[in-house]
């Protein structure tokens, strides 16, 4: 007897699954969701808001303190690209809330380059200005005023030293 067919043993539904994998991730299938992921990631280990004054978009003491972890976690995770979106309060008109939006946005992407961030990881986008608020009010609200950097998605290009185990453990 030579006992049963090679490979009859292997009854596994998942089978073929990372080659699968691999080609949505190489084909940008599952780079939103693989995003969304290294966002929240992100977020628990590093702080991914900074505040600011009322009509401001100088980094004070505590937003230099909080970006410097963000540049920390940034520049531990080479292949990855991230966006920051300004936000401001309800005070004063939607277009110049824009623009303030977008001053704080460059203001942290300038800071985190200072902090040796590569520019190229780094995109201050359009700023939502006073439409996405955390707190619902017309009234001046630190919380709104505000920066939140984001995963964006992956570097085109790859350099061999920055994939190994511990990198592709975490993303």
């Amino acid at each position: 007897y030579l006992g049963p067919e090679a490979g009859s043993e292997i009854t596994d539904s998942n089978l073929g699954v990372s080659t699968a994998n691999n080609v949505a991730v190489q084909t940008g299938q599952l780079i939103g969701s693989m995003a969304a992921n290294l966002t929240r990631k992100f977020a628990s280990e590093a702080p991914a808001r900074v505040n600011f004054a009322f009509n401001s978009a100088t980094l004070d003491g505590t937003a230099q303190a909080l970006l410097r972890q963000q540049a920390r976690w940034i520049k531990a995770h080479p292949q990855i690209v991230f966006r920051v979106y300004g936000h401001t309060d309800k005070v004063g008109s939607n277009s110049y809330n824009r623009r303030l939006g977008k001053r704080r946005a460059n203001a942290v992407v300038n800071y985190l380059v200072r902090l040796g961030v590569s520019r190229g990881k780094l995109q201050a986008v359009a700023s939502f200005g006073e439409t996405r608020p955390l707190v619902l009010t017309e009234g001046p609200n630190r919380t709104n005023r505000r920066t939140v950097t984001e995963v964006s998605g992956f570097a085109r290009r790859a350099r061999p030293d920055d994939l190994d185990g511990k990198y592709a453990s975490t993303v």
